[in-house]
């Protein structure tokens, strides 16, 4: 099965690229196989449907690159309220909380944040999977598995967990506690089971334990060792406020510690490092290290806005990521591209470094995702690379006065609605307010289900 996107109003082949105007896309399998005006299907794709696309904007799959999908069970809660707790509060009332989910859960709050991520573009998506119960089982990561192959979505699982008990200084509770030999037998298991290393690969792997402050050194040692071996990547917090505290706990803050065990460079990528200086910027530069940039929980954690013009001035790679629904109450990634821009431009005036052009943030949810997560054939569209794109008809009084620039149309005005189309593999997943073949509401009442019955 193939699809030719007749008369694409805009198609944005990267952030980089000039924008080709009434010009057709070729799809054949998960690859692109033709861009161009006036194109034919051809005698022998007898199967290829004709998607007229007319007054559509179409721009390459967002990429995800940090989530914690579990989160989507603790949304909008009035007691986890981030402005009327300290940090340590919120971490000793959520927790908890955390510690309750079954794997049922796991895997419904994983259908609900892939859904939402889909329906406002995004193809790809990793999620950082650290919270495992001990009630909950060992196949948690199975279940997401379960549910990305359930939408089609493209899904790089970080498997995550934590192993310095709370008597030990981390905030973890004992029911979500793991030694360092189970984390990494899992994680091992895992790679072996659904790992694919291949071009257009639907499945990979990244060893993630959670952060330095809740884990033994031994695990992030050992996590190198087995990633290296097996070739996958690697993927930590770092500098979320934790330096300070590794700092009085080891002596080295949080940059130096991972790089003298080798937790760097460029199979590895941080998420956050919004309190990291800039000689600790220029270190991940020289590593390689690439930084997933969350920028929503900004608003309700009050931390400092990350200087993202100093991480590019200083050429490190970035991408972006939603975090989880504890920081952030959604799952849209969409949105988070017009939030990053925005921010750096509230806090301009007294930055060295001027805020980049508002191509560039689009440039970090596309290609600079597929660049932290290894992936040579996404980010953006050319012949042979993955089918992954979303579309918008700009046809609507949304857009009027904005058409004449769909390369910062996302990050200087903002998309509110859903796509029209997202395609992951050459596989339509969201098209015209549908999942096809699915059905929205059977989803929705499963979700809210295990939701209740776990969680009130």
């Amino acid at each position: 099965m193939g699809y030719l996107l007749k008369s694409c109003a805009a198609i944005v082949r990267s952030a980089h690229l000039p924008v080709l105007r009434d010009q057709d896309i070729l799809i054949q399998g998960p690859a692109i196989g033709a861009i161009g005006p006036n194109l034919s299907a051809g005698p022998l794709q007898a199967d290829t449907q004709v998607i007229d696309a007319s007054g559509w904007f179409v721009y390459p799959g967002l990429i995800n690159t940090h989530h914690h999908f579990f989160q989507t069970f603790v949304r909008n809660r009035a007691d986890l309220d981030w402005t009327k707790l300290s940090v340590l509060q919120w971490l000793d009332r959520i927790y908890p909380i955390f510690a309750r989910l079954t794997e049922e859960c796991f895997y419904h709050s994983s259908v609900v944040a892939m859904a939402e991520l889909i329906k406002h573009g995004c193809t790809t998506a990793f999620d950082h999977q650290y919270n495992f119960p001990r009630h909950a089982g060992s196949r948690i990561v199975d279940r997401q598995f379960e549910a990305a192959d359930l939408f089609g979505l493209r899904f790089h699982a970080g498997r995550g967990g934590n192993t310095l008990p709370k008597s030990e200084g981390s905030t973890i509770p004992d029911e979500m506690l793991e030694t360092t030999g189970g984390f990494l037998a899992d994680c091992e298991r895992l790679i072996d089971q659904y790992h694919d290393a291949g071009a257009f690969s639907l499945r990979q792997v990244v060893i993630s334990p959670c952060q330095p402050v809740n884990c033994y050194r031994d695990t992030f040692v050992e996590s190198v060792r087995l990633a290296r071996d097996k070739g996958v990547f690697l993927h930590s917090h770092v500098g979320e406020g934790e330096s300070p505290v590794m700092q009085a706990r080891t002596g080295k803050r949080t940059v130096d510690y991972l790089e003298e065990m080798g937790f760097c460079g460029p199979d590895t990528f941080y998420a956050h490092a919004w309190e990291l200086t800039h000689s600790e910027l220029a270190q991940l530069a020289a590593t390689n290290t690439g930084v997933s940039h969350c920028p929503e929980p900004v608003y309700l954690v009050g931390a400092e806005v990350t200087d993202i013009p100093a991480m590019q001035a200083l050429g490190l790679r970035i991408g972006l990521g939603v975090d989880g629904a504890a920081s952030n109450d959604n799952s849209n990634l969409m949105h988070c591209i017009h939030s990053a821009y925005m921010l750096q431009c509230l806090v301009a005036s007294g930055r060295k470094h001027p805020v980049p052009d508002p191509a560039q943030f689009l440039h970090y949810a596309t290609q600079g995702g597929a660049d932290l997560l290894g992936r040579r054939d996404l980010g953006s569209l050319a012949v042979g690379m993955a089918a992954d794109l979303f579309a918008i008809d700009t046809r609507k009084l949304d857009y009027v006065g904005t058409r004449h620039d769909p390369v910062s149309l996302i990050a200087k005005v903002g998309v509110g609605a859903p796509t029209d189309l997202t395609m992951a593999n050459g596989r339509i997943l969201w098209q015209n307010g549908t999942f096809p073949g699915l059905d929205e509401w059977q989803l929705f009442a499963k979700a809210e289900e295990a939701l209740h019955r776990t969680l009130t």
